[in-house]
């Protein structure tokens, strides 16, 4: 299961660290006004992006930025441990679109 920890949240930011376990994975979504920058802390992330489809593999120090409207994926690419990445979300109103919807 999916663990975070909040470092600063405000109306329009937001800045989270997010762990995920051994293989998981979360739904393809979107946001309409926020862009995602997402840095590697530990582990391997796969962040599958769609709309030109894209692969990007966070390892520690690697950064990835979601600009809104783009439909994207993150999973755990390791079997056998966590993963955890930064991920700083702004500036907008903060919203989770899952695909298909």
């Amino acid at each position: 299961m999916k663990k975070e920890e909040i470092i600063i949240q405000t109306e329009d930011v937001k800045v989270r660290v997010i762990e995920l376990q051994a293989g998981e994975s979360g739904p393809f979504h979107f946001h309409t006004e926020i862009t995602d920058n997402m840095f590697g802390i530990s582990g391997e992330i796969i962040v599958s992006m769609k709309n030109p489809i894209e692969k990007v593999c966070l390892k520690p120090g690697v950064h990835c930025k979601i600009e809104p409207r783009r439909t994207h994926q993150v999973i755990n690419n390791l079997k056998n441990e966590s993963s955890k990445y930064l991920l700083v979300q702004g500036v907008g109103t903060y919203d989770f679109i899952k695909e298909n919807a």
